[in-house]
C-alpha cells in the first residue's frame, strides 16, 4: 500500500497525474484491481471519479412528508431487521426505520447479507424513491449512511454517492478520494483564467473539492459543471486541432466548381433543387474551391435529397479531372447509387463504375485496372472500397453515407486513397445538435431540413397486433391503386427468446392467409447479394407487390411507388431507427401512411411510438431519442477513437457543448498547436485523453 507523502509542489504533483492509481495513499494491489474495474486506473482517474448522486442530509423529509413516487432522504432509527422467505428461492430483507412522525422500511431482495449492515437502534440515513406498498411508505434498495448517535438531522453534511464495485465499499471509496485530493488535488490550473472567468467556472483545486465533497447541492453543480466544460473543451481542442491540421496545414485541390460536367447534371436534372439543397450544393463547391481539404458533414433529414447534392460535388471533381469515392455502407445502397446517380453522370460525361464484396472477379479485375489507370472518374462502393487492391489515380473527394455505421478509421481510410482529398461525410440520421457538435466538432456542417416532395407527407398511426385489420386494409388500398408496400419485421428467423414476428414466418403468412391474391416478396440481410439485388429489382419494377423485410431497408432505398408500411412489434425499434424506416414511403408525388403494430408495455416503449404518432420531424425526434435513452445509445455504434464523456450531460449542457467549441477554436486559431506558455497545459490534456493523437497534438 503506498505511503506516498504530498507532493511539495504543484508541478509535482501535476506530473502524479498519469501515475498508476497504486500511487494514491490507501491503494493496495487489491484496492487497485478494484479500482480498474471501475475504469479507474491511474491518479487522475480517482481525482475525476465523480459521483452519480448525492443524499442530502442538509434536507432531510420526515416520514409523514415523505412523497409517494419521489426521491428524499429520511433520517431516524432502525427499528427493526428481519429477513422473509415468501418464496423458496426469494430473500426479503427489510429494515424498519423510525422518526417521530412514522415509519418507513428499507427492502432489499435476495440480498439477506444486508441485515448484518444493521443494528436495532442506531441512526441512518435512508435516501431513494418513496413507494407505498400494503399501506406502508417503502423504499427498495436504499442508499444508507450511518450516522453518529449525538448528530442532529440537519448535519450539514452533503454524501456523494460513487460507483462503488465488489471488495471497494463507497466509504473505502470515499476514503481514497479524499486521501488523493488532498495529496494532489492543489494543482495549477491548466484552463486560462480569462475563460474560468468568461464562463464563471471554478478553479480546478476548489472543483475537485466541491465535485466530491460539496457544502450544498448548488456547490456540487458548479463543480460538476467545471469537470463537464473540462471534458468537453478538451474533446473540442482536439477536433479543432485535428481540422486545422487537415484543413490548413495541408495543400488540397482548387476544385473548378462551374465546369461542364456539372452545368450538364444540373440541366439534366427532372426537378429543381430545394433551397436547402441549393445552398447545401454552395457550401460544398465553396469548400471545394478552397486550396486546403474539404471536411465537412451534410446532415439531412430522410427523404431531403441528400443525394443529388452529393452528385453535385462528384461532377465538380470529374470537373477538374480528378477522381471521387462514394462509400454506403450496405451493397443495396451502393448498387441504388449507381441505378439513380448513374444515368445523371452518364449524361453528364462522367464515367463510373461500382464495386461491392459481390462483384465478379471479372468485373472486378476491370473495375480495378480502369480506376487505377484513371478512367473512372466515380467509383460507387461498400466497404470494398477499403481494400488495399482498390488504387485510384487522382482521387480528390470521398463520400461516406450513413457515416455513423463506419468508425472515424473507415472514413479517414478511404479519404487516405487521395493526397489530400475532399472529404464529405452524409447522414439520413438526425442528429441532435449537441451530439453533433461533440461527435463531429471537426467537420463544417450543411443542413438538409426541407422534403422536395413537402406537399405529399407520412401519415403515421398505431394498432394493436389483434386490431391490424385497418392497417391490412390500407395495403389492399394502395396495391389497387397501383402502388406498393412494406412489412417490416425485426428479426429474419423466429428464436425462442424473442416474441417479434420473423420476417419469413410473417412472408408465409401474409401470402396464405392476408394477401392470397397478392404478390408478396420477402428481402433480409442473410440473403445472398444476388438475391437481394434481383428481389429489389422485381419491387422496383413493380412485379412484387408487398415486400416482407428486416431493416436491411432502413437506410437509403427509394421507390417512389411504395406508399405503405406496416412495422411489426413497433416497439422493439429504437425512434431514429422507426424514423428512418418511415422515410421509405412517401417519397414520390404520393402521400405515405405508415402502420406501426404495436403493444409496447415499457414506459419509454409508449413515450417512443407516441413520438413517431405525433411528430415527423427528424431533428425534434433526435432531441426526444437523446432524453429517453441518453448520448450512449442514439447513434448505435461508438464512434471509434472518441472517449465516453463521464461527467458532462450533453442533454443538459448543450451551453456547456457550445461554449466549449467556441473556445477551442479560438485558441487553435491563435495558437494551432497549443504551443504557447498559456495553452500548453491543456495540450498536456488533450494528450492524456487521446493517446493515440497524430503529431499535430503531440508537437509544436
Amino acid at each position: 500500500m503506498s505511503t506516498r507523502p504530498p507532493a511539495h509542489s504543484r508541478a509535482d504533483r501535476l506530473a502524479a497525474f498519469d501515475e498508476p492509481a497504486s500511487a494514491a495513499r490507501h491503494v493496495d494491489s487489491a484496492r487497485a484491481q478494484a479500482l480498474s474495474r471501475l475504469d479507474i486506473n491511474t491518479v487522475f482517474d480517482l481525482l475525476v471519479h465523480a459521483p452519480f448522486r448525492y443524499v442530502d442530509l442538509t434536507r432531510v423529509t420526515l416520514v409523514r412528508d415523505a412523497r409517494i413516487g419521489g426521491d428524499c432522504t429520511i433520517v431516524g432509527t432502525v427499528h427493526e431487521v428481519r429477513v422473509k422467505r415468501p418464496r423458496p428461492r426469494l430473500a426479503v430483507t427489510e429494515v424498519s426505520l423510525t422518526d417521530a412522525t412514522g415509519t418507513v422500511v428499507g427492502v432489499w431482495f435476495n440480498q439477506p447479507w444486508v441485515q448484518q449492515r444493521f443494528v436495532v437502534g442506531e441512526r441512518v440515513a435512508l435516501a431513494g424513491r418513496v413507494e407505498l406498498d400494503f399501506g406502508l411508505r417503502t423504499m427498495k434498495a436504499p442508499f444508507v449512511e450511518k450516522l453518529a448517535k449525538d448528530s442532529s438531522d440537519a448535519d450539514g453534511r452533503v454524501i456523494p454517492v460513487h460507483h462503488s464495485t465488489e471488495g471497494l465499499t463507497a466509504p473505502w471509496l470515499r476514503r481514497l478520494i479524499a486521501s488523493a485530493i488532498d495529496d494532489f488535488g492543489d494543482v495549477a490550473d491548466p484552463l486560462p483564467s480569462s475563460i474560468r472567468m468568461k464562463r464563471g467556472l471554478l478553479g480546478r483545486a476548489a472543483a475537485l473539492r466541491g465535485l466530491h465533497f460539496p457544502d450544498s447541492l448548488e456547490d456540487a453543480d458548479r463543480a460538476r459543471r467545471r469537470f463537464a466544460y473540462d471534458e468537453l473543451v478538451v474533446l473540442q481542442l482536439y477536433m479543432a486541432m485535428r481540422r486545422h491540421a487537415i484543413t490548413r496545414e495541408v495543400a488540397g485541390v482548387a476544385h473548378t466548381v462551374d465546369g461542364s460536367a456539372l452545368r450538364t447534371l444540373r440541366e439534366g436534372l427532372p426537378f429543381l433543387l430545394t433551397d436547402d439543397q441549393d445552398r447545401c450544393v454552395g457550401d460544398i463547391l465553396a469548400d471545394m474551391a478552397a486550396p486546403r481539404p474539404m471536411n465537412r458533414l451534410l446532415l439531412g433529414d430522410v427523404g431531403t435529397g441528400k443525394t443529388v447534392v452529393a452528385a453535385c460535388a462528384l461532377a465538380a471533381a470529374h470537373d477538374s479531372g480528378f477522381q471521387a469515392a462514394m462509400m454506403a455502407p450496405t451493397e443495396v445502397l451502393a448498387l441504388q447509387y449507381a441505378e439513380k446517380v448513374g444515368p445523371l453522370l452518364e449524361a453528364a460525361g462522367i464515367p463510373w463504375g461500382v464495386l461491392t464484396g459481390s462483384t465478379g472477379a471479372s468485373a472486378r479485375a476491370a473495375i480495378l485496372d480502369r480506376c487505377a489507370g484513371g478512367e473512372l472518374s466515380v467509383l460507387f462502393g461498400t466497404h470494398a472500397l477499403l481494400e488495399s487492391k482498390v488504387q485510384f489515380n487522382r482521387l480528390s473527394l470521398a463520400i461516406v453515407d450513413e457515416q455513423h455505421r463506419f468508425g472515424v478509421g473507415q472514413r479517414l481510410g478511404l479519404r487516405g486513397k487521395g493526397a489530400a482529398s475532399d472529404l464529405l461525410v452524409m447522414t439520413a440520421t438526425p442528429i441532435p445538435r449537441s451530439l453533433a457538435l461533440t461527435l463531429y466538432g471537426d467537420l463544417a456542417t450543411s443542413y438538409l431540413r426541407s422534403r422536395p416532395n413537402a406537399a405529399s407527407g407520412v401519415v403515421t398511426k398505431r394498432v394493436k397486433p389483434h386490431q391490424a385489420a385497418p392497417a391490412h386494409e390500407a395495403v389492399r388500398r394502395a396495391v389497387s391503386a397501383g402502388h406498393q408496400a412494406y412489412v417490416v419485421c425485426a428479426l429474419v428467423d423466429e428464436s425462442e427468446t424473442a416474441q417479434a414476428k420473423a420476417a419469413v414466418r410473417e412472408a408465409e403468412r401474409l401470402r396464405s392467409e392476408v394477401f392470397p391474391d397478392l404478390n408478396v416478396g420477402l428481402l433480409t440481410g442473410r440473403m445472398r447479394p444476388a438475391e437481394k439485388a434481383a428481389v429489389m429489382k422485381s419491387f422496383r419494377n413493380g412485379e412484387i407487390e408487398v415486400l416482407v423485410s428486416t431493416t436491411v431497408i432502413e437506410v437509403g432505398v427509394d421507390v417512389a411507388n411504395a406508399t405503405v408500411m406496416l412495422i411489426e412489434d413497433a416497439e422493439r425499434f429504437g425512434l431514429a431507427q422507426l424514423h428512418q424506416l418511415r422515410g421509405r414511403v412517401g417519397r414520390g408525388d404520393h402521400s405515405g401512411e405508415v402502420w406501426l403494430i404495436t403493444d409496447p408495455r415499457s414506459n419509454e416503449a409508449k413515450e417512443r411510438i407516441a413520438a413517431l404518432v405525433e411528430s415527423s420531424d427528424g431533428f425534434e425526434l433526435a432531441e426526444r431519442d437523446l432524453m429517453l435513452r441518453g448520448a450512449g445509445q442514439v447513434l448505435g455504434e461508438r464512434q471509434h477513437g472518441i472517449p465516453d464523456l463521464k461527467v458532462a450531460d450533453l442533454l443538459t449542457d448543450l451551453d456547456l457543448v457550445e461554449a466549449a467549441r467556441s473556445d477551442a477554436f479560438s485558441m487553435v486559431l491563435v495558437d494551432p498547436h497549443m504551443a504557447s506558455p498559456m495553452h500548453a497545459p491543456l495540450r498536456g490534456e488533450v494528450q492524456r485523453t487521446f493517446s493515440g493523437a497524430g503529431d499535430w497534438v503531440s508537437s509544436g
